[in-house]
Protein backbone atom coordinates (compact mmCIF):
# COMPACT_ATOMS: atom_id res chain seq x y z
CA UNK A 1 0.00 0.00 0.00
CA UNK A 2 1.53 3.31 -1.15
CA UNK A 3 0.17 6.43 0.52
CA UNK A 4 0.52 10.15 0.01
CA UNK A 5 -0.23 13.10 2.27
CA UNK A 6 -2.47 15.93 1.10
CA UNK A 7 -3.02 19.24 2.88
CA UNK A 8 -6.24 21.31 2.73
CA UNK A 9 -6.37 24.99 1.87
CA UNK A 10 -8.84 27.78 2.56
CA UNK A 11 -12.36 26.58 3.24
CA UNK A 12 -11.29 23.88 5.69
CA UNK A 13 -10.88 26.27 8.63
CA UNK A 14 -13.38 26.19 11.47
CA UNK A 15 -13.45 27.53 15.00
CA UNK A 16 -12.28 24.83 17.40
CA UNK A 17 -10.31 22.89 14.79
CA UNK A 18 -7.84 20.29 16.13
CA UNK A 19 -9.08 20.72 19.71
CA UNK A 20 -9.49 16.95 20.20
CA UNK A 21 -6.01 16.24 18.86
CA UNK A 22 -4.60 18.99 21.08
CA UNK A 23 -6.10 17.30 24.15
CA UNK A 24 -4.25 14.14 23.13
CA UNK A 25 -0.79 15.67 22.60
CA UNK A 26 1.00 18.94 23.32
CA UNK A 27 2.60 18.80 19.86
CA UNK A 28 -0.42 20.62 18.47
CA UNK A 29 -0.33 23.61 20.81
CA UNK A 30 3.48 23.64 20.68
CA UNK A 31 3.27 24.02 16.90
CA UNK A 32 0.77 26.86 17.22
CA UNK A 33 2.93 28.50 19.89
CA UNK A 34 5.84 28.58 17.47
CA UNK A 35 3.56 30.15 14.86
CA UNK A 36 2.26 32.67 17.42
CA UNK A 37 5.80 33.73 18.26
CA UNK A 38 6.49 34.35 14.59
CA UNK A 39 3.25 36.27 14.04
CA UNK A 40 3.18 38.19 17.34
CA UNK A 41 -0.42 37.21 18.12
CA UNK A 42 -2.08 34.14 19.64
CA UNK A 43 -2.89 31.94 16.66
CA UNK A 44 -4.26 29.08 18.80
CA UNK A 45 -6.73 31.42 20.51
CA UNK A 46 -7.80 32.74 17.12
CA UNK A 47 -8.47 29.19 15.88
CA UNK A 48 -10.25 28.04 19.03
CA UNK A 49 -12.29 31.14 19.84
CA UNK A 50 -11.99 33.61 16.96
CA UNK A 51 -12.66 36.50 19.36
CA UNK A 52 -12.45 39.18 16.66
CA UNK A 53 -14.05 37.14 13.86
CA UNK A 54 -10.84 37.10 11.83
CA UNK A 55 -10.48 33.41 10.98
CA UNK A 56 -12.20 33.81 7.61
CA UNK A 57 -10.01 36.78 6.62
CA UNK A 58 -7.31 35.67 4.20
CA UNK A 59 -4.28 37.01 6.06
CA UNK A 60 -5.36 35.09 9.19
CA UNK A 61 -6.79 32.00 7.49
CA UNK A 62 -3.58 31.21 5.67
CA UNK A 63 -1.22 30.91 8.67
CA UNK A 64 -3.96 29.16 10.64
CA UNK A 65 -4.38 26.41 8.07
CA UNK A 66 -0.65 26.08 7.49
CA UNK A 67 -0.10 25.62 11.23
CA UNK A 68 -2.95 23.11 11.40
CA UNK A 69 -1.55 20.99 8.58
CA UNK A 70 1.96 21.05 10.03
CA UNK A 71 0.68 20.21 13.52
CA UNK A 72 -1.15 17.12 12.28
CA UNK A 73 1.93 16.06 10.31
CA UNK A 74 4.14 16.39 13.40
CA UNK A 75 1.75 14.28 15.46
CA UNK A 76 1.58 11.69 12.67
CA UNK A 77 5.37 11.36 12.52
CA UNK A 78 5.68 11.19 16.30
CA UNK A 79 2.98 8.55 16.69
CA UNK A 80 3.47 6.40 13.58
CA UNK A 81 6.88 7.12 12.05
CA UNK A 82 5.34 6.35 8.66
CA UNK A 83 6.50 8.55 5.78
CA UNK A 84 4.44 9.04 2.61
CA UNK A 85 5.60 8.47 -0.94
CA UNK A 86 4.67 12.02 -1.91
CA UNK A 87 2.75 15.14 -0.88
CA UNK A 88 0.51 17.81 -2.36
CA UNK A 89 -1.26 20.81 -0.90
CA UNK A 90 -4.41 22.41 -2.24
CA UNK A 91 -3.86 26.09 -3.09
CA UNK A 92 -2.39 27.80 0.01
CA UNK A 93 -1.51 24.37 1.40
CA UNK A 94 1.16 23.86 -1.24
CA UNK A 95 3.26 25.91 1.21
CA UNK A 96 2.25 23.47 3.97
CA UNK A 97 3.48 20.58 1.84
CA UNK A 98 6.85 22.26 1.34
CA UNK A 99 7.20 22.80 5.10
CA UNK A 100 6.41 19.15 5.83
CA UNK A 101 8.72 17.99 3.04
CA UNK A 102 11.61 19.81 4.69
CA UNK A 103 12.03 22.54 2.09
CA UNK A 104 10.71 25.53 4.02
CA UNK A 105 11.25 26.42 7.71
CA UNK A 106 7.94 26.51 9.56
CA UNK A 107 8.31 29.86 11.34
CA UNK A 108 9.41 31.48 8.09
CA UNK A 109 6.51 29.90 6.19
CA UNK A 110 3.95 31.21 8.69
CA UNK A 111 5.07 34.79 8.10
CA UNK A 112 5.33 34.20 4.36
CA UNK A 113 1.72 33.00 3.97
CA UNK A 114 0.48 35.81 6.21
CA UNK A 115 2.16 38.27 3.85
CA UNK A 116 0.77 36.35 0.86
CA UNK A 117 -2.72 36.85 2.29
CA UNK A 118 -2.08 40.57 2.76
CA UNK A 119 -0.82 40.90 -0.82
CA UNK A 120 -3.94 39.11 -2.11
CA UNK A 121 -6.32 41.39 -0.23
CA UNK A 122 -4.39 44.50 -1.29
CA UNK A 123 -4.60 43.43 -4.93
CA UNK A 124 -8.39 43.35 -4.89
CA UNK A 125 -10.37 45.29 -2.26
CA UNK A 126 -12.88 43.28 -0.26
CA UNK A 127 -16.24 43.13 -1.99
CA UNK A 128 -14.83 43.62 -5.51
CA UNK A 129 -13.73 40.06 -6.24
CA UNK A 130 -14.92 36.64 -5.19
CA UNK A 131 -15.10 32.94 -5.93
CA UNK A 132 -17.89 30.44 -6.55
CA UNK A 133 -18.16 26.68 -7.03
CA UNK A 134 -19.85 25.56 -10.24
CA UNK A 135 -21.55 22.22 -9.60
CA UNK A 136 -22.52 19.68 -12.23
CA UNK A 137 -20.71 21.10 -15.24
CA UNK A 138 -17.58 19.69 -16.89
CA UNK A 139 -14.35 21.65 -17.26
CA UNK A 140 -15.04 22.76 -20.84
CA UNK A 141 -18.57 23.78 -19.95
CA UNK A 142 -17.32 25.98 -17.11
CA UNK A 143 -14.79 27.62 -19.42
CA UNK A 144 -17.50 28.41 -21.99
CA UNK A 145 -19.82 29.74 -19.28
CA UNK A 146 -17.11 32.09 -18.05
CA UNK A 147 -16.52 33.37 -21.57
CA UNK A 148 -20.25 33.94 -22.03
CA UNK A 149 -20.92 35.88 -18.85
CA UNK A 150 -17.74 37.70 -17.98
CA UNK A 151 -18.46 40.72 -20.20
CA UNK A 152 -15.77 43.33 -19.52
CA UNK A 153 -14.98 41.77 -16.14
CA UNK A 154 -12.64 38.95 -15.11
CA UNK A 155 -14.27 35.54 -14.71
CA UNK A 156 -12.28 32.33 -15.11
CA UNK A 157 -11.98 28.75 -13.84
CA UNK A 158 -9.37 28.67 -11.09
CA UNK A 159 -9.75 25.40 -9.14
CA UNK A 160 -10.25 22.15 -11.03
CA UNK A 161 -11.19 20.31 -7.84
CA UNK A 162 -12.96 17.21 -9.14
CA UNK A 163 -15.14 16.15 -12.08
CA UNK A 164 -18.27 18.29 -11.92
CA UNK A 165 -16.82 20.67 -9.31
CA UNK A 166 -14.86 23.61 -10.66
CA UNK A 167 -14.35 26.89 -8.81
CA UNK A 168 -14.40 30.16 -10.72
CA UNK A 169 -13.03 33.51 -9.60
CA UNK A 170 -13.17 37.11 -10.74
CA UNK A 171 -15.25 40.21 -10.29
CA UNK A 172 -18.34 39.79 -8.11
CA UNK A 173 -20.64 41.21 -10.82
CA UNK A 174 -19.51 38.56 -13.32
CA UNK A 175 -19.92 35.77 -10.77
CA UNK A 176 -23.46 36.98 -10.07
CA UNK A 177 -24.27 36.93 -13.80
CA UNK A 178 -23.05 33.36 -14.04
CA UNK A 179 -24.99 32.34 -10.93
CA UNK A 180 -28.20 33.89 -12.29
CA UNK A 181 -27.83 31.87 -15.48
CA UNK A 182 -26.57 28.60 -14.00
CA UNK A 183 -29.39 26.50 -15.43
CA UNK A 184 -28.96 28.02 -18.89
CA UNK A 185 -25.37 26.77 -19.13
CA UNK A 186 -26.22 23.35 -17.73
CA UNK A 187 -24.90 23.74 -14.18
CA UNK A 188 -26.87 22.35 -11.26
CA UNK A 189 -25.98 25.40 -9.19
CA UNK A 190 -23.35 28.06 -8.61
CA UNK A 191 -22.42 28.47 -4.95
CA UNK A 192 -20.60 31.65 -3.81
CA UNK A 193 -17.69 30.83 -1.50
CA UNK A 194 -16.96 32.61 1.77
CA UNK A 195 -13.62 34.09 0.68
CA UNK A 196 -12.55 37.69 0.43
CA UNK A 197 -10.32 37.45 -2.66
CA UNK A 198 -10.53 36.02 -6.22
CA UNK A 199 -7.61 33.65 -5.71
CA UNK A 200 -5.74 32.12 -8.66
CA UNK A 201 -7.30 34.54 -11.15
CA UNK A 202 -5.50 37.13 -13.26
CA UNK A 203 -6.63 39.74 -10.71
CA UNK A 204 -3.91 38.32 -8.47
CA UNK A 205 -1.05 39.45 -10.74
CA UNK A 206 -0.11 42.42 -8.48
CA UNK A 207 -0.04 40.06 -5.49
CA UNK A 208 2.09 37.58 -7.44
CA UNK A 209 4.64 40.29 -8.19
CA UNK A 210 4.88 41.16 -4.49
CA UNK A 211 5.15 37.47 -3.57
CA UNK A 212 7.99 37.01 -6.07
CA UNK A 213 9.92 39.84 -4.41
CA UNK A 214 9.17 38.45 -0.95
CA UNK A 215 10.36 34.96 -1.92
CA UNK A 216 13.80 36.31 -2.81
CA UNK A 217 14.60 36.50 0.90
CA UNK A 218 13.08 33.12 1.85
CA UNK A 219 15.31 30.17 2.75
CA UNK A 220 14.10 27.32 0.53
CA UNK A 221 15.92 24.03 0.05
CA UNK A 222 15.25 20.86 -1.92
CA UNK A 223 12.48 18.61 -0.60
CA UNK A 224 13.14 15.29 1.14
CA UNK A 225 9.71 13.99 0.03
CA UNK A 226 8.39 14.57 -3.51
CA UNK A 227 5.85 17.43 -3.69
CA UNK A 228 3.46 17.92 -6.60
CA UNK A 229 2.85 21.46 -7.85
CA UNK A 230 -0.67 22.83 -8.33
CA UNK A 231 0.08 24.67 -11.56
CA UNK A 232 1.29 21.79 -13.71
CA UNK A 233 1.04 18.69 -11.44
CA UNK A 234 4.78 18.09 -11.82
CA UNK A 235 7.12 17.03 -9.02
CA UNK A 236 9.01 19.94 -7.45
CA UNK A 237 12.55 20.39 -8.70
CA UNK A 238 15.24 22.90 -7.74
CA UNK A 239 14.72 25.90 -5.49
CA UNK A 240 14.41 28.48 -8.29
CA UNK A 241 11.75 26.35 -9.99
CA UNK A 242 9.82 25.94 -6.73
CA UNK A 243 9.78 29.70 -6.14
CA UNK A 244 8.69 30.41 -9.72
CA UNK A 245 5.80 27.96 -9.51
CA UNK A 246 4.65 29.24 -6.13
CA UNK A 247 4.42 32.70 -7.72
CA UNK A 248 2.68 31.36 -10.82
CA UNK A 249 0.21 29.47 -8.64
CA UNK A 250 -1.15 32.71 -7.21
CA UNK A 251 -2.52 33.86 -10.58
CA UNK A 252 -3.02 30.45 -12.29
CA UNK A 253 -5.55 27.63 -11.85
CA UNK A 254 -5.09 24.90 -9.26
CA UNK A 255 -5.11 21.60 -11.17
CA UNK A 256 -6.10 19.43 -8.24
CA UNK A 257 -7.75 16.65 -10.26
CA UNK A 258 -4.67 16.21 -12.42
CA UNK A 259 -2.36 16.38 -9.39
CA UNK A 260 -4.22 13.45 -7.82
CA UNK A 261 -4.13 11.56 -11.12
CA UNK A 262 -0.37 12.15 -11.38
CA UNK A 263 0.15 10.80 -7.87
CA UNK A 264 -2.01 7.81 -8.71
CA UNK A 265 0.03 7.16 -11.85
CA UNK A 266 3.16 7.18 -9.68
CA UNK A 267 1.72 4.40 -7.52
CA UNK A 268 -0.29 6.07 -4.74
CA UNK A 269 -3.45 4.19 -3.82
CA UNK A 270 -4.19 5.83 -0.44
CA UNK A 271 -4.45 9.52 0.45
CA UNK A 272 -4.14 10.90 3.98
CA UNK A 273 -5.59 14.36 4.62
CA UNK A 274 -3.45 16.28 7.11
CA UNK A 275 -5.48 19.12 8.52
CA UNK A 276 -8.96 19.90 9.77
CA UNK A 277 -11.87 18.04 8.21
CA UNK A 278 -12.16 15.83 5.16
CA UNK A 279 -12.91 18.14 2.23
CA UNK A 280 -10.03 16.82 0.13
CA UNK A 281 -10.98 13.20 0.83
CA UNK A 282 -14.39 13.83 -0.70
CA UNK A 283 -12.89 15.45 -3.78
CA UNK A 284 -10.34 12.67 -4.23
CA UNK A 285 -13.03 9.98 -4.17
CA UNK A 286 -14.83 11.87 -6.94
CA UNK A 287 -11.62 11.98 -8.97
CA UNK A 288 -10.90 8.27 -8.53
CA UNK A 289 -13.36 5.92 -6.82
CA UNK A 290 -10.74 3.20 -6.48
CA UNK A 291 -8.56 5.06 -3.99
CA UNK A 292 -8.75 4.95 -0.21
CA UNK A 293 -8.74 8.19 1.76
CA UNK A 294 -8.33 8.99 5.44
CA UNK A 295 -8.49 12.14 7.51
CA UNK A 296 -6.33 12.14 10.64
CA UNK A 297 -7.41 15.18 12.66
CA UNK A 298 -8.40 13.18 15.75
CA UNK A 299 -6.46 10.54 17.73
CA UNK A 300 -9.00 7.87 16.77
CA UNK A 301 -8.84 8.70 13.07
CA UNK A 302 -5.04 8.75 13.13
CA UNK A 303 -4.91 5.35 14.86
CA UNK A 304 -7.36 3.85 12.36
CA UNK A 305 -5.35 5.18 9.42
CA UNK A 306 -2.01 3.98 10.79
CA UNK A 307 -3.47 0.53 11.49
CA UNK A 308 -4.83 0.27 7.94
CA UNK A 309 -1.53 1.34 6.41
CA UNK A 310 0.43 -1.15 8.53
CA UNK A 311 -1.59 -4.20 7.48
Amino acid sequence: MSFSFVFPGQGSQRVGMLSTLAEHTALVTDTFSEASDALAYDLWDLCQNDPNEQLSQTEFTQPALLAAGVAVWKVWLAETGLKPASMAGHSLAEFTAFVCAGALPFSEAVKLVRDRGVYMQQAVPQGVGGMAAVIGLDDEGVQKACEKYRGDDVLQPVNYNAPGQVVVAGHVAAIERLASNAKEVGAKRVLPLSVSVPAHSELMMPAAEMLAERLESVSLTATNIPVYHNVDYSVAGDVDSIKAKLVQQLHSPVHWSNSIRAMRAAGTDTFVESGPGKILGGLIKRIDRDVTSFNVDTPEAMHACASALST
